[in-house]
């Protein structure tokens, strides 16, 4: 969330941040949390006075008992009693006041960068760059759903007897190039300096908010009531919860983290021919990378992560290209966000397979994930993460754009992990 400080240092700064990521009210919320501020502000001021009454009073009792005058100094004492009762009804008012002031910051976005474009929808959005080959593909070319029966990879109406619509079950080479694909991100990333992680795929509530999925993205989050526990959407969430709380040293960073886990989203409302298929699932694999870094390397950070995930799609042989979302498109949590988009030649659409984002300070404030400088300072982290990759738009890819007459090509990158070259 945002500090306290930014808004006071940089109010105009921030509504027009919100603005751009077309956060409504901004100038009452703004202001409504400075308001709160100042009651605690005040509260507080009461307080400090009350408490130097209290000194004061009772350095008094002393002196009065040493010239025997007994009754003052009860006198005082009983002062000192209803001093400390009106500090307990201020100190009551400044935690409600920091309750209120962190409830409402829970619900303001992050300030966009300057580098990120104006804009509403996805329509809005930047193409930065473009990569990878044209794909010709056989005549009469399927879609991924049907290749899937053709070649018996993945059954979507078993995956709905046995769960419901968007959790489908992988056979035989579907499910081993499924297990390629996790282990070929996997050594990549380890290849990258990356250090594997395997998180619980469960969270409670404290993670949840830490890194900004409550209370913005609740309603697509599968929640277990009975322990209030939440399935993740994404590795994210458990792999930048290890540090919550935590005071690292800036020798330490920047922390470079990876892990493969399933991934559960609701996804309401999703319907249409968007989400045939594997184009949108309730449940699916993904490997995430995660890094935490000081203010002045992020930027750095961002850019090698983007490479990272660009060498991927490179390897593996698909066209792709590179967004960066418009302020109006990004995470309720990113400072900036770049999308990588695979083009699948048999829908005739871009799908998209990764986003890389820096959330600036933004998720670091929510975990209290800090680090003492150099100049023995402490600072918040940056924090950072991208897909690297989601699996089932990357599968349809594949399946799509490497069909021939005598089956799926699987990419050479890919061929050790397989086993094969091709899936007839």
């Amino acid at each position: 969330m945002l500090t306290i400080k930014q808004i006071i240092d940089n109010k105009e700064a921030v509504i027009n941040g919100l603005k751009k990521k077309h956060f409504k009210n901004a100038e009452q919320v703004i202001e409504q949390v400075l308001a709160i501020d100042n009651k605690r502000k005040e509260a507080q001021a009461r307080l400090d006075n009350l408490n130097a009454q209290i000194n004061s009073t009772s350095k008094s009792i002393g002196m009065l008992m040493k010239q025997g005058k007994k009754e003052e100094a009860e006198e005082a004492k009983k002062q000192v009693a209803d001093i400390k009762e009106r500090c307990k009804v201020e100190e009551e008012a400044m935690k409600t006041a920091e309750n209120e002031r962190r409830e409402l910051l829970y619900t303001i976005p992050n300030i966009p960068y300057d580098l990120v474009p104006e804009g509403s929808c996805a329509e809005d959005n930047l193409v930065v760059k473009t990569g990878g080959h044209d794909t010709v593909l056989p005549e009469n070319a399927l879609p991924h759903w049907e290749l899937a029966k053709k070649y018996n990879l993945i059954d979507f109406d078993l995956g709905v007897k046995i769960t419901g619509a968007g959790f489908p079950v992988y056979i035989g080479q579907g499910a081993r190039l499924q297990r390629a694909l996790i282990n070929f991100f996997l050594d990549e990333a380890r290849a990258a300096g990356y250090t594997e992680i395997m998180p619980p795929t469960v969270v409670n509530q404290a993670s949840g908010y830490g890194t900004g999925q409550l209370p913005d993205k609740e309603g697509q989050m599968y929640h277990c009531e009975m322990d209030d526990l939440y399935l993740i959407p994404t590795a994210e969430v458990p792999v930048t919860n290890i540090y919550r709380d935590v005071i690292l040293s800036e020798n330490e960073l920047p922390i470079k983290n990876c892990a493969y886990t399933q991934c559960f989203r609701r996804e309401a409302g999703s319907y249409g021919k968007d989400v045939r298929g594997l184009n949108r699932l309730h449940e699916f694999s993904k490997i995430e990378i995660v890094r935490i870094d000081t203010p002045e390397h992020s930027q750095e950070s961002h850019q090698e992560m983007l490479d990272h995930v660009e060498g991927l799609l490179k390897k593996l042989e698909l066209p792709y290209r590179i967004l960066r979302l418009c302020g109006g498109d990004m995470s309720f949590t990113a400072a900036i966000c770049y999308d990588f988009e695979v083009y699948s030649e048999a829908q005739k659409r871009w799908l998209e397979v990764s986003s890389v984002s820096n959330f600036d300070t933004y998720q670091a404030n929510r975990l209290q994930c800090r680090y003492r400088g150099n100049d023995k300072k402490i600072h918040l982290c940056h924090t950072l993460n991208g897909s690297a990759l989601a699996l089932p738009r990357i599968v349809a890819a594949l399946l799509e754009d490497f069909q021939t007459p005598e089956g799926i090509r699987i990419p050479n990158a890919l061929q050790p992990y397989m086993g094969t070259d091709m899936i007839r």
